[in-house]
C-alpha cells in the first residue's frame, strides 16, 4: 500500500544523498514525499529535487523562525518568490513560531511569520507551520491567514495550512480543526513517553491527519539513534493504527489522499 511522508528535509551540502533515501523509501512503499525547506540553501536543494522527480517528490519553500534574526534587509524575498512561483513548490513552509528555544527572537519571528503568510496568500500557496510554546500567537495570526484565504482565494475547500510534528495539547489541536487545518504526526508518537500524544491522535477526524517523519530528526521507535528517513513514515502509519479503530490500509489511504490534497497543484 502507498504511503505520503509530509514533511523530510534533506542536507542541502550532500545532495546526492536524497537518491539512496528515495530509493529506500520506495521500496517500504513510501511512493510520495514533501522535501521542506526553510532557508536560501534548503530551499534551493528541495526544488531542485522535486524538479528531478516530479512523480514523486512536491516541496514547500520558506523563511522559516531561525531566519528572524536575517529579516531586516538580509533575506532575499524576491528570490524565494520566484522559487516559490515554481509548479514544483506547493506550499510555503516550513515557518512559523518557537518560543522553545529563542524567546528573546518573538518579536521577530513573528513579524517573519507575518510576511511568509503574505506572501502564501499572493502566490495562493498553503502554508506547512511550525509552533512550539506559541500557541495563543500561532493562533492568533492564522486566524487572520485563514480568514483571508476563505474570503479572498474561495479555497476554502483546501486547508490553507498544516501543523506538522504536532506536539500540542488538545485545546491547541481543536482549534486549530476548527480553522480548517490539518494535523501531521511524526514519530514522536512512538516514543515512551507521549501518551497523551497518542491519546489525542485516536481521537482526531481522519481526514484531518497527515503523516510524517521530520526527517532526518525524530526517528521512531525502534530505530531510536539512527537518523530519521522517509521510508520509516510507515512506523507512524502503523502506531496510528494501533490507536485507531481503522485498519492499516485504510490509515495508509486516508493520509495519503489527505497529504495528495494539500499538495495539489495550486489554481
Amino acid at each position: 500500500m502507498p504511503y505520503f511522508d509530509s514533511h523530510c528535509h534533506f542536507d542541502p551540502a550532500a545532495p546526492a544523498s536524497a537518491e539512496p533515501l528515495l530509493a529506500a523509501a520506495a521500496e517500504a512503499g513510501v511512493t510520495r514525499l514533501a522535501a521542506i525547506g526553510g532557508d536560501p540553501a534548503m530551499n534551493g536543494c528541495v526544488l531542485d529535487l522535486a524538479r528531478k522527480h516530479p512523480e514523486r517528490v512536491v516541496c514547500a519553500l520558506g523563511f522559516d523562525r531561525d531566519q528572524a534574526e536575517l529579516a531586516d534587509g538580509k533575506l532575499d524575498f524576491g528570490r524565494l518568490r520566484e522559487q516559490a512561483e515554481d509548479p514544483a513548490c506547493r506550499a510555503l513552509g516550513e515557518i512559523g513560531l518557537d518560543y522553545h528555544y529563542a524567546p528573546e527572537t518573538a518579536h521577530r519571528q513573528r513579524a517573519l511569520f507575518e510576511k511568509m503568510l503574505a506572501l502564501a496568500l499572493d502566490l495562493r500557496r498553503p502554508v506547512v507551520v511550525h509552533s512550539r510554546e506559541a500557541d495563543a500567537d500561532t493562533l492568533l495570526l492564522l486566524l487572520d491567514f485563514v480568514t483571508a484565504w476563505r474570503r479572498d482565494l474561495i479555497l476554502s475547500a483546501r486547508p490553507p495550512a498544516v501543523l506538522h510534528c504536532y506536539t500540542g495539547g488538545p485545546a491547541f489541536a481543536d482549534a486549530l480543526l476548527e480553522l480548517g487545518l490539518v494535523i501531521s504526526f511524526s514519530g514522536i508518537l512512538t516514543f515512551r513517553n507521549a501518551a497523551p500524544l497518542r491519546e489525542l491522535a485516536a481521537r482526531l477526524p481522519l481526514d484531518r491527519l497527515l503523516i510524517e517523519t521530520d526527517s532526518p530528526y525524530l526517528a521512531p521507535i525502534p530505530y531510536r539513534g539512527t537518523p530519521n528517513q522517509p521510508a520509516y513514515v510507515v512506523r507512524v502509519a502503523e502506531t496510528l493504527a494501533d490507536l485507531r479503530p481503522e485498519p492499516l490500509p485504510a490509515i495508509a489511504d486516508a493520509t495519503f489522499a489527505n497529504a495528495a490534497a494539500f499538495f495539489a497543484p495550486s489554481r
